[in-house]
C-alpha cells in the first residue's frame, strides 16, 4: 500500500489535556473505577489467554498499515480476547457434555477446527469493528478487508465478512465498546494535571503509549515476573496462576504502573510525587505501584539477562525506586 495515499495518522501531540470540567472528570473516573472493579471480580478461567505476543503484534501492525489511531489497536485486541475466551469456554463446555453423554454427537472437535480455520478472519473483523467504534476518525471498508485477506490467501465474500462481524457481536451480546488500559491511563493523566503534577501530562502521554504497547507485546513475561515476585517463588502452581488472573484484568493497576514507569523515565526526580498522586487518586498501595513500574522498566530499559546477573526481588527493587526518587527531591 502506497504510503502517499494513506490518511495522516493522529499525532500524539494533538491529544489535549485540561479541556474537560472537573465534575466531568470525577464522574468519568468513578465510572471507570466501577467498571474495573466489576471486571476484576468477574475475571476467571481463560481470560487473558489470547493477549499472546504474536496476536497482539499482528493487530498492531495491521492497525498501523491501515493508519488507525492507537485506541483502535487496543480496542481490537480486547474485543478479540473476549470473543476467543467465549469460544474457548463454549468448546470446553460442549466437550464436557459430549464426553459425559455418549448419545450426544461429538462435534466439539469440529467447533475447535472451525475456530482455528477462521481465526485470521475473526481477528480482522475485530479490527474492523474497533474502527467503527472510532467512526469519527476512520472506518475500514469491506473492500479493504477483503483485499487484505486475499493477499494472505484467504478468499472470503462480503457476506462472509458481515457474518463474521455478526458472530462476534452476538457472542459478546453486542457489548464491544470495552474499556481499554489506554482509557485508564489518559483519565489518570487528566487528574494528575489538575492535581498539579510536576511532569506535564502531554509529556507523559507519549511515553505511556510506548510502554503500553510494550506491556501488550510482553504481556506474559511481565505478568509472570509479577506473579513470581508476589509469591516469592520462581515456579508458581497452577492454582496460583489461576488466582492471578484478576491481577491481569486490573486495568487501573496497569495504568498506574504505566504512568509511574513513564514518570521515572521522563523525570525520576519527580517520581515520588507522581506515585504519591496516583496512590491518593486510586487507593492502590505504593508498593504495588512500585512493583508494577519496576516490572515494566526491567522489561523495557533494564531487563536482566540470564547468566549475567542475579534476579532482583521486586520488593527490593520497589524500595530502590523509592529511594532513588526521594534522594533527588
Amino acid at each position: 500500500m502506497d504510503g502517499r495515499g494513506r490518511p495522516r495518522l493522529a499525532s500524539v501531540s494533538e491529544f489535549q489535556f485540561g479541556a474537560a470540567a472537573t465534575e466531568t472528570i470525577e464522574d468519568a473516573l468513578l465510572h471507570l473505577a466501577r467498571q474495573n472493579e466489576q471486571a476484576v471480580q468477574e475475571s476467571a478461567g481463560w481470560m487473558g489467554s489470547f493477549r499472546e505476543t504474536r496476536i497482539v503484534e499482528f493487530v498492531f501492525l495491521l492497525c498501523e498499515q491501515w493508519c488507525l489511531e492507537k485506541s483502535v489497536s487496543y480496542q481490537a485486541v480486547e474485543i478479540l480476547e473476549r470473543f476467543m475466551v467465549k469460544q474457548a469456554e463454549n468448546i470446553c463446555r460442549q466437550a464436557t457434555i459430549q464426553l459425559r453423554d455418549k448419545t450426544v454427537p461429538r462435534n466439539w472437535r469440529a467447533l475447535k477446527e472451525q475456530l482455528f480455520n477462521k481465526f485470521i478472519l475473526r481477528l480482522v473483523s475485530c479490527v474492523q469493528l474497533a474502527s467503527k467504534l472510532s467512526f469519527h476518525y476512520k472506518i475500514i471498508s469491506n473492500i479493504t478487508v477483503l483485499n487484505f485477506l486475499q493477499a494472505l490467501g484467504y478468499l472470503y465474500t462480503k457476506e462472509e465478512l458481515l457474518e463474521s462481524e455478526l458472530d462476534i457481536l452476538k457472542s459478546l451480546n453486542f457489548q464491544i465498546n470495552l474499556p481499554t488500559p489506554l482509557a485508564y491511563v489518559e483519565m489518570l493523566l487528566e487528574v494528575l494535571g489538575y492535581n498539579g503534577c510536576l511532569v506535564p501530562a502531554t509529556q507523559l502521554h507519549a511515553t505511556c503509549l510506548t510502554l503500553l504497547d510494550l506491556v501488550y507485546l510482553l504481556h506474559e513475561p511481565i505478568y509472570e515476573s509479577l506473579l513470581r515476585a508476589s509469591i516469592e517463588n520462581s515456579t508458581p502452581s497452577q492454582l496460583q496462576g489461576e488466582k492471578f488472573v484478576s491481577v491481569k484484568e486490573d486495568f487501573m493497576l496497569l495504568a498506574v504502573g504505566i504512568i509511574a514507569a513513564s514518570a521515572f523515565i521522563q523525570n525520576h526526580v519527580c517520581w515520588s510525587q507522581v506515585v504519591g498522586h496516583l496512590q491518593s487518586i486510586t487507593g492502590i498501595a505504593l508498593e504495588s505501584i512500585a512493583a508494577f513500574s519496576y516490572a515494566i522498566l526491567m522489561h523495557s530499559v533494564g531487563a536482566n539477562t540470564p547468566g549475567r546477573q542475579q534476579p532482583i526481588s521486586t520488593h527490593l527493587a520497589a524500595r530502590a525506586l523509592r529511594a532513588a526518587a526521594s534522594s533527588n527531591t
